[in-house]
């Protein structure tokens, strides 16, 4: 495998760690109920998509911390996860 193939996979990597680290924080901080309770919830209420959504905010921070430390493969890679959340949330909206 090339090196930068591994660098972008690397990335989608990070980007998929951010997500669901960012989903679980905010359902940590801004639910009043247990994490277990508020992801019954979630499915019963179908809000998948917005979570995954919410949770993409630390993409953002992901992105422009590679950036800045000039790993640009990297930081490819964490918006093709960002792109790839989208998708998600896209399906479950019209789904």
């Amino acid at each position: 495998m090339q090196k930068s193939n591994k660098e972008i996979f690397i990335g989608i990597g990070i980007g998929i760690v951010a997500n669901l680290i960012g989903s679980y924080l905010y359902i940590y901080f801004f639910s009043k109920y247990s994490v277990d309770t508020t992801w019954d919830l979630i499915i019963k209420e179908d809000l998948l998509g917005s979570i995954i959504a919410l949770g993409a905010i630390l993409n953002l921070i992901a992105f422009f911390l590679l950036l800045k430390k000039n790993r640009v493969l990297r930081a490819r890679g964490v918006l093709i996860a960002t792109l790839g959340a989208a998708i998600l949330v896209l399906i479950s909206k019209f789904l």
